[in-house]
């Protein structure tokens, strides 16, 4: 008789932040322990709801009602949870990509890993996965299957989804970090959750501006339609023409720009070396993708920053502790660079 097979071995988690986040995953192996473990729960399910929401594969309406089964798996309703294997096994089969084939695989697990934080981090891990699901159901009621290309309304709306998707990140992170680190920030509490609010709204411009060229053809549009139309442009007239998009792009650089100056404040009030480290990684990461984008030849092509860029940036602050001087420093050539970008930043 043949031996049973074995199960299968639970994932790692760190393996599957590093297949799934390039610089994400070097910011959560800076924090300590007790941060490390619901930001990256968090994470890896935001991706997870992430990936469920851009599968093309399945027509809009389905991804809705399976976003919102996963949504109330999040929460911990059992008949949702019951139907989380079957979700995985019909979403991991459409994905083109191996990192988040494994990620959907290891749903189970990631919900398993949620279970087991403490009851303030769960409660905090599902409040922000609700705002971000919210966002996502969002993008897929606005953008469909893809088919017509459509923009989002102005600035009002862009501005409302980079707070779902990104700004409230920031809050969360802020929020950990007050409850488990003693005297975190020379700031007082409320600022720094305005300061993390606009930090993740701006690493989210950032992603927008760098994936523009790929939304436009999968029918998507960020950039507001109103602001299109004040410079006599349609989105359809960026799909043919992507230089068209410059100076609207240069405007949302210079806004992207400023958030980020906000996310070097954040980094500079925080007090633990690793966590103001893992806080300044993606603002110098942002800023330099702004800068790739800036050039002429980025029209119309994704940039991106290059592994080897990565890594030097993470080991320049390693190198230098994430002290104060190290950051004040690149803090002020980020905020010379938004302040090319329109004229309104201050010393």
């Amino acid at each position: 008789m043949t031996p049973p097979s074995p199960p299968p071995a639970a994932p790692d988690q760190l393996l599957l932040l590093r297949g799934v986040s390039r610089s994400f995953y070097l910011s959560i192996r800076l924090l300590p322990p007790p941060l490390r473990e619901p930001i990256a729960v968090a994470y890896l399910l935001a991706r997870a709801t992430d990936t469920v929401a851009d599968t093309t594969g399945l027509p809009a309406p389905q991804r809705l009602v399976q976003l919102q089964v996963l949504g109330l798996a999040i929460e911990g309703y059992s008949k949702a949870r019951e139907a989380i294997p079957a979700l995985a096994a019909s979403f991991s089969a459409l994905q083109q990509d191996p990192a988040e084939t494994a990620l959907i695989q290891a749903l189970p697990q990631c919900l398993a890993w949620l279970d087991a934080l403490g009851p303030a981090d769960r409660a905090d891990v599902r409040e922000v996965l609700r705002k971000i699901t919210h966002g996502q159901m969002l993008d897929v009621e606005r953008f469909g299957d893809g088919g017509a290309l459509q923009a989002l309304a102005d600035a009002q709306e862009l501005h409302g989804y980079t707070y779902l998707v990104a700004g409230c990140v920031g809050e969360f992170w802020t929020t950990l970090c007050q409850r488990h680190l003693a005297g975190f920030a020379t700031l007082q509490a409320q600022r720094m959750l305005e300061l993390a609010r606009d930090y993740g709204m701006g690493l989210q411009l950032v992603n927008i501006l760098r994936d523009l060229p790929a939304d436009l053809a999968a029918g998507r549009c960020y950039l507001p339609r109103d602001e299109l139309a004040a410079a006599g442009l349609t989105p359809q007239d960026l799909l043919r023409e992507s230089a068209l998009a410059a100076p609207l792009q240069a405007r949302w650089r210079g806004e992207a720009a400023r958030k980020l100056v906000a996310g070097m404040d954040y980094a500079l009030a925080v007090n633990s070396r690793r966590v103001r480290a893992a806080s300044a990684l993606p603002a110098l990461l942002g800023a330099r993708t702004l800068a790739l984008l800036a050039q002429p030849q980025a029209l119309g092509q994704r940039v991106k920053v290059p592994r080897s860029e990565v890594r030097a940036m993470a080991l320049r602050l390693a190198l230098g502790l994430a002290g104060r001087s190290t950051l004040t420093a690149m803090s002020r050539a980020l905020r010379a660079a938004a302040r090319d970008a329109d004229g309104t930043i201050g010393p």
